[in-house]
């Protein structure tokens, strides 16, 4: 008789996937499993790039990847789905080229738009299996909650600077990722690597991570993360997993639900987050440039960690990283106007909120922070 399994396989594929088939727990039928597989990647950055390039090789047979980003040099440190020769490129684009590069029998599917309230159903729709390899926390509770509500599982990951998350999210059996952050955190509390920066291998190590368990998901084998949460630190190499419990009283997936379709996730999150600054609280690079050469310059105040000394610094500047702020606003005189900066003009918006709560009368945010300075002041400093 026919083998239909084997039948499914040209020659090529079957020996591309000839050291999968040796092994016990994968096997012909697993390879099949794999084959029939789809599973929608949410990001082609850190995470999303080994995560795409694993599942491809593997031999997934529908892989959807979506972002509305395009590649940038800043981004090569770590996404290794991309190159120097796919600058300025989407990334989806640059992904399906090198994803049908790496695997040909599979099928890839790029999304060049953003995943959202009013995207993500029509996105996600045929797929078995999500991956999140975002970046903000308004995508990670938008793929949960679209995951719980369809009775989809995802793979999460996460990372910041040395360390990492991995788990995997089925509310049917188990917790969801509101079980384990019921709110966003606040304002800060989890900067992006844009603010904070991130060890290139991390998110490689961590993206690897979520497509091995989407593989054992797949296969129906092993011990998947499913009310587990590992826990990667890879500047002391330690690995911990911490056991996970569904919340009954979860807004989502607990005994009395209180949410039953997909919300506006910005907003939601931006509850968490300071005011907007208003004009007044704001000062370009060219106006500062004209204040500092006026008769009663302001003080300038450089938020940004120590290290980002070594880059690039504006003369005179008070240094005091944000998370000594407030300890440390004995060192400020209250009756000189500030400018506050930091890398791009994020930390320092939270420091121009916290001091003018604390009663000092003027304090602006340099828009752009020291980059912007540098691209339109004085083109010696250095952008990072």
């Amino acid at each position: 008789m026919l083998d239909m399994t084997k039948s499914n396989f040209s020659q090529d594929e079957l020996y591309r996937y000839s050291r999968h088939l040796m092994v016990p727990e994968i096997g012909l039928d697993g390879q099949a499993k794999l084959k029939a597989a789809s599973v929608l990647i949410v990001g082609a950055g850190g995470l999303g790039s080994p995560a795409a390039l694993f599942l491809a090789a593997a031999g997934v047979g529908r892989i959807g990847i979506v972002d509305d980003d395009v590649v940038d040099s800043s981004n090569l440190q770590r996404q290794v789905l991309h190159g120097s020769s796919q600058i300025g490129r989407p990334k989806v684009e640059s992904a399906r080229e090198r994803m049908l590069d790496v695997n040909p029998f599979i099928q890839v599917e790029a999304y060049l738009e953003s995943f959202d309230e009013k995207t993500a159903e029509r996105i996600a729709s045929g797929y078995d299996l999500l991956l999140d390899c975002s970046d903000n926390f308004a995508t990670r509770y938008l793929i949960n909650d679209l995951c719980v509500l369809t009775r989809r599982p995802e793979v999460y990951g996460a990372i910041y600077r040395f360390e990492g998350q991995v788990s995997v999210f089925d509310a049917t059996q188990g917790a969801c990722y509101r079980c384990l952050f019921p709110e966003p955190p606040p304002e800060g509390a989890a900067p992006a690597c844009g603010e904070a920066g991130v060890f290139s291998i991390t998110p490689g190590i961590i993206g690897t991570l979520q497509a091995v368990e989407a593989l054992k998901h797949i296969l129906g084998i092993g011990d998947v993360l499913v009310n587990k949460l590992l826990m990667v630190d890879t500047l002391f190499m330690s690995f911990r997993t911490i056991n996970l419990k569904k919340n009954a009283s979860c807004p989502l997936c607990g005994t009395t639900p209180q949410i039953h379709a997909l919300i506006d996730y910005p907003a939601f999150c931006a509850a968490e987050l300071g005011e907007p600054l208003t004009t007044d609280q704001m000062i370009s690079p060219r106006e500062l440039k004209l204040a500092l050469e006026g008769s009663q310059p302001p003080l300038l105040l450089d938020v940004r960690s120590e290290v980002e000394l070594q880059v690039s610094r504006l003369p005179g500047a008070l240094h005091i990283p944000a998370e000594q702020l407030a300890e440390r606003m004995g060192e400020l005189d209250r009756s000189c106007p500030l400018v506050v900066f930091c890398r791009n003009g994020t930390r320092s918006r939270r420091a121009v909120h916290l001091l003018t709560e604390a009663g000092f009368p003027k304090v602006q945010n340099l828009t752009g922070g020291i980059n912007a300075w540098a691209r339109e002041v004085d083109r010696t400093l250095f952008e990072y």
